[in-house]
């Protein structure tokens, strides 16, 4: 199950950015496309990658980069910008999913 949403994670995320690359003309909408899915795609392959190894992580990964990611998102698309105040706690959920990463294969 964590690789298919990390699947569809990742169809998001290029979504995402190619439509902040030809759909928007505000560049700060832009960045904040841009932003969110290189994270929200590097999140999905990595997933994808320790999936086997570290499960819990891989899915720490996924819930952060969808936090981070769909916070930015909405702002490009017009959102209430106080979502800017909640879009860290994704990234640091990714960031504990990194570390706990780290944990399970230090363990091997």
């Amino acid at each position: 199950m964590i690789a298919i949403l990390a699947c569809l994670s990742a169809a998001l995320a290029i979504g995402a950015g190619a439509f902040g690359a030809h759909g928007v003309t505000d560049p700060k909408a832009a960045e904040w496309l841009r932003t969110g899915g290189v994270y929200q795609l590097m999140h999905a392959v990595a997933a994808i990658a320790i999936t086997g190894v570290a499960r819990g992580a891989a899915a720490l990964m996924l819930i952060g980069a969808a936090i981070f990611a769909l916070t930015l998102y909405t702002m490009a698309l017009g959102g209430p910008k106080w979502l800017g105040a909640i879009t860290p706690i994704g990234g640091v959920l990714m960031i504990v999913g990194w570390l706990w990463a780290a944990r399970s294969f230090g363990q091997r």
